[in-house]
Formats: structure tokens, C-alpha cells, sequence
């Protein structure tokens, strides 16, 4: 039986006028506190606070232990004071990037399309980015055997090798090979797509006995300037990461060619290049908020200026015939 993707429970706010409730006792309190604590989300900013403050907290607890008991000191809020000025001097405080790249890292694949070379400008311009990447002369012709059609990124939605990426990636290959986050290379299979919004799912052939699965959040409450990360292999490097925030949403986006145009699409800063395309773009939570699927550049140079494009989640877990919220 094929397990559904996972979705973010976590509640984004809270029902207008909900009514207090009643005070519980002590071990029920505890009780609720321990079975809540996997859905309490972190948020920049304020989860980095909460750190510093258990911290403080237990930093001034211990001198109250270890004060003498015969001078009879009490602690005081200048103690405490002093206990937090110390942590936020002596602390490094974890970057709400870096975490969400650390949650997000076991479920993003390489993802390369074997076949044909191709001969469009743009392709010829990810090729040259390639070899530079790979310390090879811009033009150096493709080792014989297979030829790397389309380098992209890719993102485990169900723990049984289901995978997102852009059907612009593997679109006319011969061969798909996904690479996971151990380095295990295994074949995939295109199971299905969704032309219109640049969607493709794979399965692998083979996955890892610990693979995970990402966790997707709806995109209902998302507004501009939250912060977001991309995770990726911009020129086959990676997985790489790069953070921004959301520029704005419901965008549209026609691609060069002028062949389709996108529509619905969340916009955001942080860097992506070829490579990218595929991956997925995520809250500080390392929720799956959409999957990366452009870049805007009014030139041939196909890098990026500032401008993304992301598909929200809710289209692209449709893409899998999943109703997610």
C-alpha cells in the first residue's frame, strides 16, 4: 500500500475568540505539555529567544544552587539579567537557515535525465556551467557513453522513493538517475506529470533503509517577507543551500521560449540557478513550502538576478493525485 505524503498539523494561528480553558491539575498539565511538544513550531526569532532564555535560565538556576546557603542570597531579577547578558555574549545561536536546511537535507535527490544532448542555448549554457563546476574547460565535450541531458533536483514526498522535481528535467531523457542523501544512485521511473505546472514524479528503483520523507505545509497563510531556503543542485553542486524570503505570490512566469506560461506561483529571492530547478523551497520549519521551478533573466545567461519561482506545494502534491489540505 503507497503512504501518503506527510503535511504539517502544526496550527499556523489560533480561531478568533476561542474561549480559555480550564485550569488543568499539575500531572495533567504535564501530561498535555509532553504529548504537545512534537507540534510546537519554531519560529526565527522567537524559538532563537527561547534558547537563549533556558539557557540564561539554567545558568542563573545553577548559581542559586551552588550560592551558599549561610549567606542567604536570593536570586534576584539583576541576576537573571546578568545570566542572559552572559548567554547572548558567549552563545552562538544556530542560523533559522542552516536548521532548515539540516531538516530538509535527507529528502532532496540529485536528479539527472541521460540521453540525447541538447542543442538549445539554454542547455549549452547549463553545460558550460557544469564543466566549470566540475574544474573542466567550458566547452569540454561529454565523456563517451551517457550524456547528462538535464542536471536537476528532486524531493522525497513519501518515504517509499516517491519524488517531485520539474518535468523540464527529466522531459525526453532516455534514463533517470537519482542520487539520495547517503550517495545510494538508483534508477527511476517517471510514474507521472502535470505538464501544466512544469511537474514530474518519479520512483525510485532503489531507496535507502532510512529515507525520509519531507513534510509539507500549506501555502493558505503564506505572505511576503517570510524567509524561506532553497535546496539544490545548482550546476550539479550540492545539495546546496541558499535563503531569502518570499518576494510575493500569485505570480506568473512565461518561459523563453515563450512556449508555456505558469501561473499561481510564489516568488522568492533566494538564489537559485540551473541546477535548481526540481527542488524544494522551505520555511524555517524545513516544511516544503513549493518546488522550484524558474528563474527570471532577460538575458541568454539563464542566472540568476534576484527573481524565483515556486510551484506551491498544493499544486505539486496534486501532481501525485494527493489532496493534501
Amino acid at each position: 500500500m503507497r503512504r501518503p505524503a506527510r503535511y504539517s498539523r502544526s496550527p499556523r494561528s489560533s480561531p478568533p475568540n476561542e474561549a480559555l480553558p480550564a485550569a488543568p491539575d499539575a500531572e495533567a498539565s504535564q501530561a498535555d505539555e509532553a504529548q504537545a511538544a512534537p507540534r510546537r513550531r519554531w519560529q526565527p526569532g522567537r524559538g532563537s529567544l527561547a534558547a537563549v532564555l533556558v539557557l540564561a535560565m539554567a545558568a542563573a538556576g545553577a548559581a542559586g544552587a551552588l550560592w551558599p546557603h549561610g549567606a542567604g542570597h536570593t536570586l534576584t531579577q539583576k541576576d537573571i539579567d546578568a545570566a542572559v547578558l552572559h548567554t547572548l555574549q558567549t552563545t552562538t545561536l544556530p542560523s533559522p537557515a542552516a536548521k532548515a536546511a539540516d531538516i530538509i537535507r535527507p529528502s532532496v535527490v540529485r536528479v539527472v535525465g541521460y540521453g540525447e544532448e541538447k542543442k538549445t542555448p539554454e542547455a549549452k549554457t547549463e553545460k558550460r556551467g557544469r564543466n566549470l563546476a566540475k574544474g573542466k574547460a567550458p566547452e569540454a565535450a561529454s565523456p563517451p557513453g551517457e550524456v547528462e541531458r538535464g542536471v536537476g533536483t528532486g524531493v522525497v514526498i513519501v518515504d517509499k522513493g516517491v519524488i517531485l522535481t520539474n518535468l523540464h528535467v527529466v522531459a525526453g531523457a532516455d534514463k533517470i538517475k537519482v542520487t539520495f542523501f547517503d550517495g545510494l544512485e538508483s534508477p527511476a521511473t517517471l510514474t507521472g506529470v502535470q505538464p501544466e505546472n512544469d511537474l514530474a514524479v518519479l520512483q525510485a528503483q532503489k531507496i535507502p533503509d532510512d529515507l525520509e520523507a519531507a513534510t509539507l505545509r500549506s501555502t493558505a497563510d503564506l505572505r511576503p517577507g517570510e524567509q524561506v531556503a532553497a535546496v539544490g543542485f545548482p550546476f550539479g553542486i550540492g545539495p546546496s543551500v541558499s535563503s531569502g524570503v518570499v518576494s510575493g505570490l500569485k505570480r506568473s512566469f512565461r518561459s523563453p521560449e515563450g512556449k508555456q506560461e505558469l501561473s499561481n506561483l510564489i516568488q522568492f529571492d533566494a538564489a537559485a540557478n540551473p541546477g535548481n530547478s526540481g527542488g524544494p523551497l522551505v520555511d524555517m520549519d524545513g516544511q516544503v513550502l513549493g518546488i522550484v521551478t524558474a528563474i527570471l533573466n532577460p538575458t541568454q545567461q539563464r542566472t540568476f538576478i534576484g527573481i524565483g519561482f515556486a510551484v506551491p506545494i498544493e499544486n505539486a502534491a496534486s501532481a501525485v493525485g494527493s489532496s493534501p489540505f
